[in-house]
């Protein structure tokens, strides 16, 4: 079976490392190919690499709040790239304060991604729902 190709960074004015390079590992060691971009990923960094790389999914991370301000458009950005139909996960601390999730989940998916993941997510709680979204 073909390994399927992720883009992984953390977006914005961003520098949490540590997490995205677990999410790395972990992703690698369930089989993926992942292009990771590490932190204070631009918008237009993700579409590119997703373009270039023929990617099956992005996954998004944000741990500092912002990230509803970062992601904002991002979904028109990869329609308007000729990918608008790849999956798109984010994860971690998205909102700014205690929002009840429900609402944050909500707010994202209507921001176009297919997945939304609150803080604390481990990625053996991802890798089986990505897998199946992925059709592995």
């Amino acid at each position: 079976m073909e390994s399927k190709t992720l883009v992984l960074g953390v977006i914005g004015s961003d520098v949490h490392a540590v997490g995205n390079k677990i999410l790395e590992i972990a992703f690698r060691e369930a089989g993926f190919t992942v292009v990771n971009l590490g932190v204070l990923v631009s918008q237009k960094e993700f579409v590119e690499a997703a373009v270039e790389t023929n990617a099956d999914a992005i996954m998004v991370s944000s741990l500092y709040g912002h990230g509803e301000i970062d992601v904002r458009g991002l979904r028109e950005a990869l329609i308007e790239a000729g990918i608008g139909d790849i999956l798109m996960y984010v994860g971690g601390y998205l909102v700014v304060g205690s929002q009840d999730w429900a609402d944050v989940e909500t707010k994202f998916k209507q921001l176009g991604f297919d997945r939304v993941y609150p803080p604390s997510t481990l990625p053996e709680d991802v890798i089986p729902t990505l897998k199946s979204d992925l059709g592995m």
